[in-house]
Formats: C-alpha cells, structure tokens, sequence
C-alpha cells in the first residue's frame, strides 16, 4: 500500500481523488472483425415503393438483384 502525502490543500486533495477515482483506465479499441468474402450484412434500407415493386416484380430473388444493382452502380 503507498502512502501518498497531502499537499496541505483540502480542495487539490479532494480533487485529485475524485478525478482518480473516477477516471477511466484506457482501453484498447475493439478489434475488427475481419470481413469474410460473400458474407452478407443485415441493413435497414428505405426505397420507394415504385422501386421496390420494379425489383420485385420478377419475384423470389429480389434483394440479390436490388444488390446486383447497387454493386454496379458503385463501380464494382
């Protein structure tokens, strides 16, 4: 156990107390998950109703198509 001397000074004492005991310890940032290919992430997206009909008109399969859309007008 260390003894730690008072400065003499009620408040600095007070305060270097209080801020050492509610300070935070630094933590490390999580780490990133690693993105595996073809894996595919749950999103919440809103699109017009005419759109989405447009999609899914052709039926079972719609988001893959809404998603092939997307890829290619990013450019990939």
């Amino acid at each position: 156990m260390t003894i730690k001397r008072r400065s003499g000074d009620s408040r600095q004492d007070a305060e270097a107390l209080f801020k050492a005991v509610t300070t935070k310890p630094v933590e490390a940032p999580p780490k990133a998950t690693p993105s595996l290919p073809g894996v595919k992430e749950m999103v919440s997206l809103r699109l017009d109703k005419d759109v989405l009909e447009h999609f899914q008109e052709d039926g079972p399969g719609w988001q893959d198509r809404i998603n092939e859309a997307l890829r290619k007008a990013a450019g990939k």
